[in-house]
């Protein structure tokens, strides 16, 4: 009964951290001039946490795993609006369309040229001629 309950602590304690990240990011951006999601906010918070901290919790690890096989159940609520308003989405049919192909293409071409970048980053390192740091050779 023990690990069980270590494991529902685990889960809750990252549940706490997420929406604390999510709620200080919503309310920095109320402070801001300028017009940033909370959500994005809060994402950062929570990355300059886990970089402070150094490395990412195990309950953490496991939420996130389960938050990630289970996306597409989080995706429902947003498909369900866009069919009750399709007559709109219709009549932009051409524009969601065009700018979907376009952010595919533009994903797809900096993903390719950032593998190429650090493909070659990766080549000169092992090129690079070994040195022992004790010797100064």
């Amino acid at each position: 009964m023990s690990k069980s309950l270590n494991i529902i602590w685990q889960y809750l304690r990252a549940f706490v951290l997420i929406y604390a990240c999510l709620y200080a990011g919503i309310f920095i951006a109320g402070l801001l001039p300028i017009t940033i999601p909370g959500s994005i906010i809060g994402m950062l918070l929570l990355f300059v946490a886990l970089l402070v901290h150094g490395r990412v919790p195990e309950g953490l690890r496991q939420l996130a795993q389960s938050l990630i096989g289970n996306l597409m159940l989080l995706f429902i609520p947003a498909v369900s609006g866009v069919m009750i308003h399709w007559q709109k989405v219709a009549a932009d049919g051409v524009a969601f369309v065009v700018s979907g192909v376009l952010a595919t293409a533009l994903t797809l071409v900096v993903t390719a040229l950032l593998l190429k970048h650090l493909l070659a980053r990766r080549a000169d390192t092992d090129r690079a001629p070994c040195t022992d740091a004790g010797t100064g050779t």
